[in-house]
């Protein structure tokens, strides 16, 4: 028996709580890295026309991203709309995106005058960070829109980020 069990039995804990950290899979992805989706803004041939779609970044609250958005349609102002978007991606999703693979979400737009739309995406990656997007955004039962764009994953203190968005971020 050692001549300070105390300090053996510190040491015993802090040797165990080193090897259990170490034994995490080396897959896990330090998530907070995620914590911002940009989105590069899209648009769509319509008949006659064309539907422009922007939106901020989206942040991450749990599985979800969110952020506002922005539908144009030219030459029909007068159905152009504003609302919010959330979209599902987990953490698996986010490790498989880390691993380079495609994944699929869905999630749901609520314009300002309570229309919802549900969103059915593929994001593709081209690194741990970028990729490809397709988004389906359902109108009606017939009517669907269909979106390619890119993203970009950003956590909230990302060199490259505006510093205004960084600010916003730290809040």
């Amino acid at each position: 028996m050692p001549r300070h069990p105390a300090r053996f039995l510190a040491l015993a804990a802090w040797c165990a709580a080193v090897s259990l950290r170490g034994a995490a899979p080396v897959n896990d992805v330090a998530l907070t890295r995620y914590d911002r989706l940009e989105v590069a803004s899209t648009k769509t041939s319509i008949y006659i026309g064309r539907v422009t779609m922007t939106m901020p970044a989206f942040v991450r609250a749990g599985i979800t991203y969110e952020t506002t958005y922005t539908a144009k349609v030219f030459p029909y102002f007068f159905y152009n709309e504003n609302g919010t978007l959330k979209i599902e991606i987990s953490d698996d999703m986010l490790r498989a995106i880390d691993r380079g693979q495609s994944i699929e979400f869905q999630g749901r737009g609520v314009s300002i005058t309570g229309e919802e739309r549900h969103v059915e995406g593929k994001a593709t990656p081209t690194s741990a960070t970028e990729g490809k997007l397709k988004v389906r955004v359902f109108v009606s039962k017939r009517i669907e829109l269909i979106f390619n764009t890119t993203y970009r994953l950003a956590g909230a203190w990302d060199e490259t980020a505006p510093a205004a968005t960084q600010t916003a971020s730290a809040k």
